[in-house]
């Protein structure tokens, strides 16, 4: 098959490709419109986030035979639509779900211990030991929203705490012995530290807002290695703010986008995002918490491994 490259990728993945009787383009410049003229072309496209696949795109892909998305989701993909074409869809959560997974746990345990703050202040000649006492994450009950990929490798890094661990997720029976299923309810019942671990849907985006969180029976600490618009800023900062929250580890956004900078060299940060930013009990990452130097073969290896499964 010919298959195009639209954004960069760890080498093994052409390599791989190509031993297989595969011809492999590279185009990392070209707008979607360049792209679009000529993806008839091509029986196979492999992309990460350079742009969204929708409707009209997939009209001009009249040979595509798959998309490889090398990262965890599809959402800048029109899958109903890539269905209806016969186009396979390939993802590679596999790839880089450990990382996710110690990334989260180093937030939350960060978070626990004040490091962040504790960093500054002895950078800055301040010994402050009992302002930076820390919490244990042992004897807690942390809950997991989305048990997939992503929510089960956590899981399975807090087996070396005495935690309780819970999940919560729209599918049944995905609990397994190392995160016990319950019910929304009984989720907010119980949980002192929230994870989230879910793609990027319309049930998703805006779910933790103002409603949500002041359904929680216990104050919480929220960590978000997910998507950035499932967490509505303005509400998070107010939670923030009475305590209904205790602290938050993300590496996503709701402001997120490819020209992140600018918020700050064009003094457009919204005022939502200046509070978060100026909070001591914020930790913030700039979505890399799948974006290790393992994670960048192993999600290249997994696409490899699932177009010779289904095409070989």
């Amino acid at each position: 098959m010919n298959i195009l490259h639209v954004d960069i990728n760890h080498p093994l993945l052409i390599e791989q490709l190509a031993a297989l009787g595969h011809t492999n383009h590279e185009d990392f410049t070209s707008t979607k419109a360049q792209i679009e003229s000529k993806i008839s072309n091509y029986e196979g496209l492999i992309i990460r986030s350079r742009f969204t696949i929708d409707q009209t795109f997939l009209d001009h892909a009249t040979n595509l035979k798959f998309i490889g998305r090398v990262g965890a989701g599809l959402e800048n993909i029109d899958v109903d639509y890539a269905a209806q074409k016969g186009i396979h869809l390939i993802a590679a959560p596999e790839g880089n779900r450990n990382a996710v997974s110690e990334h989260a746990l180093g937030m939350l345990l960060s978070l626990f211990n004040k490091m962040n703050q504790a960093d500054k202040e002895v950078r800055n000649g301040l010994w402050q030991r009992e302002a930076n006492r820390g919490v244990e994450l042992d004897g807690k009950t942390v809950g997991l929203i989305g048990y997939g990929h992503m929510g089960k490798a956590f899981a399975k890094k807090l087996k070396g705490f005495d935690v309780e661990v819970l999940c919560y997720d729209i599918k049944p029976n995905v609990g397994d012995e190392n995160a016990t299923q319950v019910s929304l309810d009984e989720f907010q019942k119980q949980v002192e530290v929230v994870s989230l671990h879910t793609p990027q849907t319309p049930l998703t985006i805006g779910m933790i807002n103002r409603t949500f969180i002041h359904q929680f029976t216990k104050p919480f600490w929220l960590i978000n290695t997910a998507r950035g618009k499932s967490v509505v800023t303005e509400d998070l900062v107010a939670a923030l703010e009475s305590g209904h929250i205790l602290g938050a580890g993300l590496d996503v956004l709701e402001y997120e986008k490819s020209s992140f900078e600018s918020l700050f060299s064009e003094a457009k940060m919204p005022k939502p995002l200046q509070d978060l930013m100026q909070s001591e009990r914020v930790l913030l990452s700039p979505h890399v918490a799948g974006w290790t130097v393992e994670s960048y073969r192993k999600l290249a290896q997994t696409i490899v491994d699932k177009i010779k499964t289904q095409f070989h």
